[in-house]
């Protein structure tokens, strides 16, 4: 009987001991060192690529924004700030209505067929937007020259990029909301647009917190 006991004892302080090594280890000193190499290698990544702006954190490299007026009484979509350069369109989001009190935002693709009848609304309704929206006096968009990324979101619909296409396709709305030749504007979509990641991977394309935060630099500076 005695033994039993013992042998139990034994077997349950053995095992407190691995769970406090354990714990010890794992818990502590592993993600301690993890961040103190991500830290001292790569801080800005390990932060969250945090874009700074007058001081003061304004966004994140890595997640989309959008660039809204205030909500209008009666309203249920803002619409778009023309002052600035807009983002991909972002149908795949939603608020969490499970928690209500914080109003966080989701993520998520439209997880619509190429074929659904929605989706084609909003594809068509989004490429008239973008037409009417960018087109100035003198200078109508063609239709034809709105590219895919301006009227479909991504996979998670906080996509921080736009491409050059449709960057471009905005500079005379830009240049003409803000008082800047159109000269500029093209110089400072030029100057933020990223090339292919190892000069083959991926596509071109345009950070619109980074080029938005030059935008206004620049009209500051006007």
């Amino acid at each position: 009987m005695n033994n039993s006991v013992g042998n139990t004892t034994r077997t349950l302080w053995a095992g407190l001991r691995a769970l406090l090594v354990l714990t010890a280890v794992c818990g502590v000193l592993y993600p301690l060192a993890v961040t103190g190499v991500a830290q001292g290698i790569f801080p800005g990544r390990a932060n969250g690529s945090e874009v700074t702006a007058d001081g003061k954190v304004v966004g994140s490299a890595l997640i989309g924004q959008r660039y809204e007026l205030p909500l209008k009484k009666g309203q249920e979509t803002a619409d778009p700030d023309l002052r600035w350069f807009q983002p991909r369109p972002s149908n795949g989001l939603g608020t969490n209505s499970v928690n209500p009190q914080y109003e966080l935002i989701l993520s998520g693709a439209t997880n619509r067929a190429g074929d659904n009848e929605e989706l084609i609304d909003w594809v068509t309704a989004a490429k008239a937007a973008v037409v009417r929206d960018n087109s100035v006096p003198g200078h109508p968009v063609d239709p034809a020259d709105v590219p895919a990324d301006a009227v479909t979101s991504s996979g998670s619909g906080l996509d921080p990029a736009i491409s050059p296409q449709y960057a471009q396709l905005q500079v005379r709305r830009v240049a003409e909301r803000n008082h800047l030749g159109v000269a500029q504007v093209e110089q400072l979509v030029d100057q933020h647009t990223d090339g292919r990641i190892l000069g083959f991977v991926g596509e071109p394309r345009v950070n619109v917190l980074k080029l938005n935060i030059a935008l206004k630099e620049l009209v500051d500076k006007a």
